[in-house]
């Protein structure tokens, strides 16, 4: 149920909508995209989100369910109102947070304001890789082999989480692969790999969009989880973004500890489910 809202020649907005069993919902799997929501050029949310439900009230529908929508978005501030004013019931439920940072302009400036304590921990096991080995952090584009980088992806996401080892099947294998590739032909991804003495000890997968860098997933070698490098990989793309002055680092839904260790603050993610009367 893909839709496209025009004027005069002008696309104003897309809703990616899928209708399955009296339900109408984003396209898309919630395990595999951390945020869900309408694609609308700024300045005519209005007019987009009327025309949207003038459209779906003439459609039949138990229920209208939209997840996964954080509470920065304009679907948030204009879709609720919009419903209950057709005389639809709105419930507007807090499901999940995505923890980000606004990052400072230096990296010493991004340490100092983290807590003593988890600035302490950072830089004493950022000490304790460097005595180590021979250490490398570099980031893969579109001139690299990236089957070769995904391949390595999905084994150290495996290596260091029964959870993602149950994750990858192959049809998610074939996603990430997919956008891996679209990803890079946009010159947005920034797959990151951290070597030790020449082997690949963890990877995180992130992609750069307009001055955010979004932390999609990431694998550590247990070989070297001693030395803690599933979150220095984390905290060292969060350095290489201060230094290309990304003005903010997204973890994207979950509230594990390790990002609040890394300084990040909670932001709430939502869903909307509207219902009305037969």
């Amino acid at each position: 149920m893909l839709l496209a809202l025009s004027r005069e020649g002008r696309l104003l907005g897309i809703a990616p909508l899928a209708y399955h069993q009296g339900v109408i919902t984003f396209l898309g799997d919630t395990n595999l995209f951390d945020y869900q929501d309408f694609l609308v050029r700024k300045g005519d949310e209005g007019y987009f989100y009327e025309v949207l439900l003038e459209y779906l009230g003439n459609k039949s529908w138990q229920s209208l369910d939209f997840p996964s929508i954080r509470e920065d978005s304009p679907t948030m501030s204009f879709l609720p109102d919009l419903a209950r004013h057709h005389g639809w019931s709105v419930r507007v439920e807090l499901q999940d947070v995505s923890p980000g940072i606004t990052l400072t302009p230096t990296w010493e400036e991004f340490l100092n304001g983290l807590r003593k304590k988890d600035r302490h921990e950072l830089r004493r096991k950022l000490r304790r890789l460097d005595n180590y080995g021979e250490t490398t952090l570099y980031s893969c584009g579109d001139t690299d082999d990236l089957v070769d980088a995904a391949t390595s992806l999905f084994t150290l996401m495996r290596d260091g989480s029964d959870a993602k080892r149950q994750f990858l099947t192959p049809r998610h294998e074939d996603f990430f692969r997919a956008i891996i590739t679209e990803a890079a032909k946009a010159n947005i991804l920034k797959l990151y790999f951290l070597e030790i003495d020449g082997e690949r000890a963890a990877a995180a997968l992130c992609f750069d969009y307009e001055g955010t860098r979004f932390l999609y997933n990431s694998g550590f070698s247990s070989r070297y989880g001693s030395l803690s490098v599933g979150l220095l990989i984390k905290a060292l793309s969060l350095q290489d973004a201060i230094q290309n002055q990304i003005a903010y680092y997204d973890f994207l839904r979950g509230d594990e500890a390790y990002k609040y260790h890394l300084g990040a603050k909670p932001r709430a993610i939502y869903r909307i489910c509207i219902t009305r009367a037969p």
